[in-house]
This record gives C-alpha cells, structure tokens and sequence, in this order.
C-alpha cells in the first residue's frame, strides 16, 4: 500500500514472462495472479485471481510471434482489468508490433500502427509504456500519454564495456540517422550512413555507403532485425568498403526465419539486442548476445505510480 491506499499491480501476458519477471523483481514485488487459457477452438480466456479494484494495473505484454493472439491476448487483459475496477490501466509494451505500417507508402495501404493504438484505446488503455517504436510518431497515434523508452543507454554500456577503437555508427538507412547519432555522441565515434532499396517486404538491397569505414570497427544500430536481411547485407557492404570489423546492436530480435542462418553465415562479429522480445535460450550464445532492458521498464513504472518524472529515462547520462 503506498499513500491513500494506492496500490500497484503488474501482471504479465503469456508472450514475455521472463521480462516480466525481470521488471517485478527490480520492483521488489511479484508478479500479479492471473489466469490465461484457451478454449478448444483458440479462443483466449483472461481471469485476475486476485482483486484489481482501486489498483493502478501495469500489464506487460510484449507483440511477439504468433502477433495477433498476442496482441488479442493483452486486449482482452485491458477489458478484464477494466471491468474488474481497476483505477488505471497502463500498457507496457516493449516491443510494438504492426509498428513498420506507420503511413501510407502506396495506395490503397493500412495503417495498422494507429489500427493497433484504437484497439488498445477502446479496450480502455489510460497509459503506454513502449520502447523505441519504429517511428516516434506512433506516439501521436494515442491519446493517452505514452512514455516512449529507448534502449540507447543499455546499448551504448555494452560497447562501451568492449572498449572497440576506431569506432564508426551505421545507420542502415536514412531514416535512422537521428539515432545513429545519438549513439555515436555517446560512444565517441564517427558516423556512416548506408542507403538501403526495398525492391519487397523483407528484401534489403545497399547501394551506397556514405561516410569514413575503411580501417574501422564499425556498429550497426537499427531498432529491429526482422529476417536479419538488412544487417548482414549491410555488414557485406562495409566489409568491401574496407571495415576491419562489424557488429549489430538493435532493440528488437525479432529473428524471424532465415536470420539466424543469415547471421552465422555473414561477416559480423556479435549481434546484441535486448529482451524486449524473448530470444530462445539456445540461440543466446555464439554471436547473439541479449541484454536486459528489466530496469529501465522498472523505472518507468515506478516513477509513473509514483507521479514522477519519467523523462530522466531518455537521458543518455542517466544512470540505472
């Protein structure tokens, strides 16, 4: 119980337990109790086992394979919490699938991102917590407050720990370059930037690097790897271009099949992603390593029940 009776509740879906269980732990509470099932026909049931009136419920869920049932999955978890009297509802969702279909790149297209944001707002979200959404302007695509967390700083640590000379940021496209930059002003380094054509979904083609790589180590950065096309194509691309060695750092390892092939069989030294999707344990080895970004998510939580800061987080000096 904390003052006037507020109470924080976390639960976590059935798509991340182990971040969940990540995040509880730095909060130095358990994981709340609830039951999730499906019928005979796939149909998902939700029931909280324990009393959510009053309480401020965080519901972790991040939108992993199979996507739809998970995001199904935490709407039915809002609706649940909803009309059980909750007090408020807040969504963490580390990673924020349907987030590529973020604008009309064609006509007659979806934009399934904002799709996913009216889903969630009519189910009877009243907060998000994300972590580097593909574009920052999905937060526009809610009304509530969304606290929008990078991965950066957890990152940015573990390159640091190498203590790489000669380091280059690359962006795999133009639209990262903000980024990249950000990571480079906190490593020291210089930055390049590759320009990518998508002749197709899935389908990375580099034509052109820009920027200083030859004798270079050179990173990486992007915010997902999906089926890895991108990465080894642009680690391929450096390698010509003369860089001595290559690693990828990303938010999300999505890894949908052929990317760990691809990453094996390319000329990349470590992939380093964080939790925010669940990796297998067989694969954390080798050249995928995977940081946990449970501290920032427990962070996050608690400085939003404690009506507190959260902007502190985005600070590339802050300190967990």
């Amino acid at each position: 119980m904390g003052e006037s009776g507020k109470r924080m509740m976390v639960f976590s879906g059935t798509h991340n337990r182990e971040l969940a269980e990540g995040i509880v732990k730095h909060l130095g509470i358990e994981l709340g109790n609830i039951k999730i099932s499906k019928f005979a026909n796939g149909e998902i049931y939700v029931r909280y086992l324990e009393s959510v009136r009053g309480a401020d419920v965080f519901l972790v869920q991040s939108m992993c394979q199979p996507v739809n049932a998970s995001i199904m999955e935490l709407l039915i978890m809002v609706d649940a919490a909803k009309r059980a009297s909750a007090r408020t509802i807040t969504a963490v969702i580390p990673h924020y699938a349907y987030a590529r279909q973020d604008k009309k790149s064609a006509a007659r297209e979806p934009i399934t991102a904002k799709l996913v944001a009216d889903l969630l707002t009519v189910a009877g979200v009243d907060r998000v917590i994300a972590m580097d959404l593909h574009q920052g302007q999905i937060q526009g695509f809610f009304n509530q407050p969304v606290n929008h967390l990078t991965a950066l700083p957890i990152l940015a640590d573990y390159f640091e720990s190498l203590n790489l000379e000669n380091l280059t940021i690359v962006s795999p496209d133009v639209g990262r370059v903000k980024v990249c930059k950000k990571l480079a002003d906190m490593l020291g380094a210089s930055l390049a930037i590759m320009h990518k054509g998508r002749p197709e979904h899935n389908v990375a083609e580099i034509t052109h690097v820009i920027g200083e790589v030859e004798g270079k180590t050179c990173i990486i950065a992007d915010d997902m790897i999906d089926t890895a096309g991108s990465v080894t194509e642009g680690a391929r691309a450096l390698v010509n271009k003369g860089a001595v060695a290559v690693y990828v750092a990303a938010t999300h390892g999505i890894f949908s099949p052929p990317a760990y092939d691809r990453i094996d069989s390319a000329p990349i030294q470590e992939v380093v992603v964080t939790n925010t999707m669940p990796v297998p344990e067989e694969r954390r080895h080798g050249k995928i390593r995977v940081l946990s970004v449970a501290p920032l998510f427990a962070h996050a939580i608690q400085n939003v029940y404690n009506d507190e800061s959260v902007s502190e987080l985005f600070d590339p000096d802050f300190q967990l």
